[in-house]
């Protein structure tokens, strides 16, 4: 068939569904130069409401790149991340828009939305009526983003991954469905006929979901015009690259177009795993309704199989052939999924989420039962004894799931998703979706789920649907109540938490209590156990309180809740029961070394060897912790660490126990309170004992669980003994001491904007103070950092020992007499760890001649960026002291900000003692910032997901 013919084609399929369905016409021109792409578009839109239409609104998502205050750079900074604010102007993209018209060249009045700057308001010359279409024409030119932000763009290469580069219609349902882009693939589209013209350079080429018409060769400026097509059609990512490694798998059901890889498999492997896969997804998911499904790397790297997967290829405990399989299967359901079943993606995502991961589960319960959480890890002595050796591979989304359950940041399924948290965005909302499904599947035994979601899928393909009518389906399906899946589950953040209270023997039966420790009414399956193997089990309802049943006495020797691990429940250390015996014989006592996660049959206790560096007087400790504590949290955690000090050879350590109180749905949402106490040295032959009891409140924004506002009210008692040896190097001139704390923190530690303020009240026998600190940091648009910070402290009261300033104010390095600041080396007063400074009281940098206040002081620091890393920083203050007149100080250098908070450098330049810089001995006036605690660290990479 020649060109004209199969232009000729295209256009009677294009007119006749301009009158059928929503359709659109694209002709793009890519310019790889200049990164742009001039698009002549017709976009045919259908009314298929009720309503009378005068505006449509569109999707214009590659124009949410083109300002740092988009919804999208937004985002990046609530997820701590500066690559999109520091990026050059050249690297973010736009859209800029020449014309919008009607069928008769009638020019159509649009405009941006102020709050969705990558939506269009279009103003039609006359309503759209129902049932009816209404034709516009666009001219527009595209400037494309980096690929660095998103993982679509323009790449280093000079190719491109496309994902909503073209402009789009909304979806209207009653009430327009318009959203900005905030890199979550979520964009809600009407199917659509499409016809895509594409005309690029010869050496590109051209990978995409939709139909291959034709190519046709331009000689004279050496392009190519690809043409493509696609009837019903959502998806919009489409390839151009110089060398593209898709690979075309034509199986028995469709084609599969993929990139995704895994070393040391075979091209013929690779084929009959893609045919396995092609099989089940047509098998559960229904016939799929297009010729071609293409899954790309990018799709896999934006949603991959968290955990062990992602450890590099030398390290990593599965087969290549097990890897590539489960890659491939996880990202070609969600694309499968998205592609039939029309919901909106960002309000009713858990449901396509959940059966990616529902069937996934399913997919690795039929071809790999036996695969451990770990893999092949699971079979090498030692490792063998953990109980992670026990656990099934599918065990990581009950796992991922209840992480952040027991950490109290767990989200309803039902929360828009971008108001998800990273964690619960990424992974558990839709783990907790996958694993929810797997638990109704059980519960619901007088029906074939599997079964009834794949007629659910295949009937409704290509149709505009809602949760609700899934919802109705099912339920209309079963005699079970499955209301709670759907009230209390998925719309709610109430756990699921049950315990046998009692087993008593009455005659020749057992009258068996359980008891539901949560207000919800989810049920729970009890099992019967006969040597550890289960004899029976029934399924319990409408637990409300306690529920107490009568079974006829056999041999069961146990009853157990939740036995093959179904249902996401939040404790399942209370699950078990034996008919006779004692607590030790419902749950044993079980030893391990290291950490592990959570048995539900013992109770464990672990012991872990340590080798730590806390400061330069003990050097290098070597002892172990026994603690309570496994992989995910618990309400209860004691730590006892026994240590050696290999340089001041003693006996140091520390030990606590903690409780906290979660509460949820409500502001204060974490109470907690517990005993810690310490030993160690604080200088040469010295040491301290610290006892430290403590109350803490925690309060958040419980309708924004993104925000990184807190709040905390804390009140504790610090106890100090300190003793001297016989080769002691300083004094002690204050007597031992008790200090009790209150302190109020308000904070918002943003990447962009941060700020922190805390007031801090501390009531001593000799003395009581009050102090305010106050910081703020901003990131400016033109990527200058800006810090401030101010301090102001008043003795109500100081009744110290004239001659000591243990317990005074002091200007640049605190003495730190509650010891809660990480020093190397506290009590140094030359060499390099008494450089070491830590950012708190006064905040200055250089040691001048009045570092300490016993009265008051109120200083302020600021700093900005000279070049990158590189910043400028001064401080300024008045210091008083009794019987002395307030004296004016101040100081300033340079500031190396290598980590903010973690590592930074200081050099001095000029101060009240002159131009520092000329000074001998300048390298010991040169400060330092330096952690070495691995959980300050962690703190990074944590508030990037949680």
């Amino acid at each position: 068939m020649n060109k004209n013919l199969i232009t000729a084609a295209l256009l009677f399929v294009f007119c006749y569904t301009m009158v059928a369905q929503n359709a659109m016409e694209i002709n793009a021109t890519v310019k790889v130069e200049s990164k742009t792409i001039i698009v002549e578009q017709t976009i045919v839109y259908k009314n298929e409401s009720n309503t009378v239409l005068k505006d449509i609104y569109l999707n214009d998502w590659n124009n949410s790149y083109s300002t740092k205050s988009t919804p999208l750079a937004k985002r990046f900074e609530e997820e701590f991340s500066t690559k999109f604010h520091l990026a050059k102007s050249e690297q973010r993209g736009f859209t800029v828009i020449t014309s919008i018209k009607n069928e008769n060249n009638t020019p159509l009045q649009h405009q941006r939305l102020k709050d969705h700057i990558d939506v269009i308001k279009v103003t039609l010359e006359t309503p759209l009526q129902p049932n009816a279409s209404y034709s516009i024409k666009l001219n527009y030119q595209l400037l494309i983003p980096d690929a660095t932000f998103t993982g679509y763009g323009f790449s280093k290469t000079n190719d491109f991954d496309l994902k909503y580069w073209y402009i789009t219609p909304a979806v209207y349902d009653g009430q327009w469905q318009y959203y900005s882009n905030k890199n979550l693939d979520d964009l809600f589209v009407p199917k659509s006929d499409i016809i895509l013209r594409i005309t690029h350079p010869r050496n590109y080429k051209v990978s995409s979901e939709l139909d291959f018409n034709a190519a046709n060769s331009n000689n004279e400026d050496k392009t190519q015009t690809t043409i493509l097509s696609g009837k019903d059609r959502i998806d919009t990512y489409l390839s151009l690259k110089k060398l593209p490694k898709y690979n075309f798998v034509q199986t028995d059901d469709f084609i599969l177009i993929s990139n995704i890889s895994e070393k040391g498999l075979q091209g013929p492997a690779k084929a009959l795993l893609t045919d396995r896969v092609t099989r089940y997804l047509t098998k559960h998911l229904g016939t799929y309704p297009h010729k071609q499904l293409l899954v790309s790397s990018i799709d896999y790297q934006k949603n991959p199989l968290y955990g062990l997967n992602q450890l590099p290829a030398f390290f990593r405990p599965f087969p290549n052939d097990f890897q590539y399989e489960l890659k491939l299967v996880k990202t070609a359901l969600k694309k499968y999924i998205d592609n039939i079943l029309l919901l909106n993606p960002r309000k009713e995502h858990w449901l396509s989420e959940g059966l990616q991961i529902y069937y996934l589960i399913k997919y690795v319960e039929e071809y790999y039962p036996d695969m451990k959480l770990i893999g092949t890890l699971a079979d090498i002595w030692g490792i063998k004894a953990f109980h992670a050796a026990d656990l099934k591979f599918n065990f990581q989304y009950f796992l991922y799931s209840m992480e952040v359950a027991r950490k109290n940041i767990d989200q309803p399924l039902t929360t828009s998703k971008d108001s998800l948290t990273k964690f619960n965005a990424n992974i558990a909302v839709k783990y907790k979706a996958g694993v929810g499904l797997n638990y109704l599947d059980q519960f619901t035994e007088d029906i074939e789920l599997p079964q009834l979601i794949t007629e659910f899928l295949q009937d409704n393909q290509l149709k505009s649907i809602t949760i609700s009518d899934f919802e109705s389906y099912i339920t209309s399906k079963t005699k079970k109540d499955i209301r709670w899946f759907f009230t209390d589950y998925v719309n709610t953040r109430k756990k699921i938490d049950f315990k046998i209270k009692s087993i008593k023997t009455i005659g020749d039966s057992l009258q068996l209590t359980i008891k539901n420790k949560r207000d919800n009414a989810m049920p729970i399956s009890l099992y019967k156990l006969q040597n550890d193997s289960v004899t029976d089990h029934l399924w319990m309802e409408n637990i409300k309180g306690t529920k107490t049943i009568m079974l006829p006495k056999d041999n069961t020797e146990k009853f157990s809740l939740d036995y093959d691990n179904v249902i996401p429940e939040f404790n399942q250390r209370d699950n078990f029961k034996a008919i006779k015996g004692s607590f030790l014989k419902d749950k044993p006592l079980q030893i391990r070394l290291l950490k592990d996660f959570e048995d539900p049959n013992y109770n464990q206790i672990f012991f872990m060897p340590l080798v730590e560096f806390n400061n330069i007087y003990d050097g290098l400790t070597l002892g172990s912790k026994m603690y309570n504590k496994t992989m995910l949290r618990k309400r209860l955690n004691y730590r006892i660490s026994p240590q050696y000090a290999t340089k001041s050879r003693a006996l140091t350590g520390s030990t606590s126990v903690y409780y906290t109180h979660n509460i949820e749905n409500k502001k204060l949402y974490d109470i907690t309170y517990g005993l810690a106490a310490s030993y160690e040295s604080f200088a040469s032959d010295a040491f301290f004992t610290r006892i430290r009891p403590s109350l803490s409140f925690n309060f958040r924004d419980d309708s924004d669980f993104r925000s990184n506002q807190r709040d905390q009210i804390m009140a504790r008692y610090v106890s100090i003994k300190r003793e001297l040896g016989k080769d002691a190097t300083v004094l002690i001139d204050e007597p031992d001491y008790g200090v009790f704390n209150l302190r109020y923190t308000h904070s918002n530690p943003g990447i962009i904007n941060y700020s922190k303020f805390n007031t801090d009240l501390q009531i001593a026998d000799k003395f009581s103070k009050i102090s305010f600190n106050y910081e703020f940091r901003e990131l400016t648009k033109n990527n200058r950092n800006i810090n401030f910070r101010f301090f102001a402290g008043y003795f109500l009261e100081n009744n110290s020992d004239p001659g000591s300033n243990y317990f005074s104010f002091a200007l640049d390095r605190p003495t730190d007499y509650l010891f809660d600041f990480n020093y190397l080396g506290r009590s140094e007063s030359a060499g390099l760890f008494s450089q070491q400074i830590i950012i708190a009281e006064g905040g200055f940098k250089s040691k001048l001649d009045t570092p300490f206040a016993n009265q008051w002081m109120t200083t302020a620091n600021f700093s900005t960026s000279i070049w990158r890393y590189i910043q400028f920083y001064g401080d300024v203050g008045l210091v008083k002291n009794k019987y002395q007149n307030a004296k004016f100080l101040y100081d300033s250098g340079i500031r190396l900000n290598l980590v903010e908070d973690y590592f930074e450098i200081y050099f001095p330049m000029y101060s009240n003692l002159g131009w520092e810089v000329g000074e001998q001995n300048y390298d010991q006036r040169i400060r330092f910032m330096f952690t070495v605690d691995p959980n300050v660290l962690l703190g990074l990479f944590r508030r990037k997901w949680y």
